[in-house]
C-alpha cells in the first residue's frame, strides 16, 4: 500500500509549482516534502515528477497525481453536501480558460453554481488551442479548448462558437482604409494582436483572401480589456469577439471594417472522467450557460 501522505506531497509539488510551496501547504519543511516524493518513487520504482520549472508530473506520475485529484474531489464532495450544512470549508475547481471567454462570458456562466455551493475558482489562463495542455498535466480538473477530441481519461462536450470580425473607429477606417481593406494599407496600419501565438489575424486574412503583411505595425496587448479599449481608442484595428464588439458597435465606438467575413472559433468543454456529484452538477450548468451564450455549432 502507498503512504498517503506521500502522495500527497508529490501532488502538491506539481499542483503549487515547486518544493517550496508544497511545503508551505503541508505546514512541513522543504527536505520532508522532497523525501517522501523520494520514498514514494522508490516504492513505485519510477521517476514520477520531472524536476522541472515548474515541476511535471512524468507518465508514470500523472495517474497518480489524478488519482489524488480523485480522491480529495469525493472528500470535497462529502463536505459540500453534507446535510447539516454550515459555512465551514471552500471547494476549490481549477479550469483552464481563454481570455476572450474570461473578460466576456465567463461571469455569468458560473454564477448559479457558485451561489448555491461553497466554491472558490482557480482560473488558469492560456490560449484556448493550449488550455489542453494544462489538462494533460493534471494542472485543472476542466479546460475550454479549441481541440475536439477528448484527451485519454477525459470526455469533451461542444460549448459552440464564437465570431470574431475586424474592428476600428470610424476616424481610423477612414485615415487607413478610405477605399477598403487593400493589401498596401494592411501592410502599414496599426493592427493589434494578443500575443505572438494568436492566429485570428491570419485567419481573417485568409477569409478575406488576402495575404497577411509581414511586418505591419503591431500593438502586442495581452489582455481583452486592453486590446478592445486600444481598438476603441483608433489606436489600432483589431479582431474583436462579437460579445465584446457588439456593445461598442452598437454606441457607435467602432465599426465592422468587413462585415461579410469573419472567423469562427468553436469552443469545447473537456474534463476529467470523475464520479463527482459537485463536478457533475458544474459540468451541467457550465454547459447550459455556455449554449446560452454561444452561437450553435453544428460543423
Amino acid at each position: 500500500m502507498f503512504e498517503y501522505r506521500n502522495i500527497e506531497a508529490f501532488a502538491m509539488v506539481i499542483l503549487h509549482g515547486g518544493f517550496e510551496k508544497a511545503a508551505r501547504q503541508l505546514h512541513v519543511t522543504q527536505s520532508a516534502v522532497s523525501q517522501r516524493v523520494r520514498l514514494l518513487e522508490e516504492q513505485y520504482g519510477q521517476v514520477l515528477l520531472r524536476r522541472s520549472t515548474p515541476p511535471e508530473p512524468t507518465e508514470a506520475g500523472l495517474p497518480l497525481l489524478h488519482h489524488y485529484r480523485k480522491v480529495r474531489q469525493l472528500e470535497e464532495d462529502l463536505r459540500l453536501f453534507d446535510p447539516r450544512g454550515g459555512d465551514e470549508g471552500y471547494s476549490t475547481i481549477a479550469i483552464a480558460v481563454n481570455a476572450d471567454t474570461l473578460a466576456t462570458w465567463l461571469t455569468e456562466a458560473v454564477k448559479d453554481l457558485l451561489d448555491r455551493h461553497r466554491i472558490v475558482l482557480d482560473l488558469q489562463v492560456d490560449d484556448q488551442d493550449a488550455t489542453h495542455d494544462l489538462l494533460r498535466a493534471g494542472h485543472v480538473w476542466g479546460c475550454i479548448s479549441t481541440r475536439a477530441e477528448p484527451l485519454q481519461g477525459c470526455g469533451a462536450e461542444l460549448l459552440g462558437a464564437v465570431r470574431y470580425a475586424m474592428f476600428a473607429t470610424a476616424p481610423f477606417q477612414k485615415r487607413w482604409f478610405p477605399e477598403g481593406l487593400e493589401p498596401a494599407r494592411l501592410a502599414v496600419a496599426p493592427m493589434a494582436r494578443y500575443n505572438r501565438k494568436d492566429d485570428l489575424n491570419a485567419r481573417l486574412f485568409q477569409a478575406l483572401g488576402l495575404v497577411p503583411a509581414e511586418t505591419p505595425p503591431t500593438f502586442y496587448l495581452p489582455s481583452t480589456e486592453i486590446y478592445g479599449q486600444f481598438v476603441a481608442a483608433g489606436r489600432c484595428w483589431g479582431i474583436l469577439p462579437e460579445q465584446q464588439s457588439a456593445p461598442l458597435e452598437n454606441a457607435g465606438k467602432i465599426v465592422n471594417l468587413s462585415p461579410r467575413h469573419w472567423v469562427d472559433v468553436v469552443l469545447y468543454w473537456h474534463s476529467w472522467n470523475l464520479k463527482s456529484e459537485l463536478m457533475d452538477e458544474f459540468s451541467r450548468g457550465f454547459l447550459a450557460a455556455a449554449r446560452a451564450r454561444l452561437r450553435p455549432w453544428r460543423g
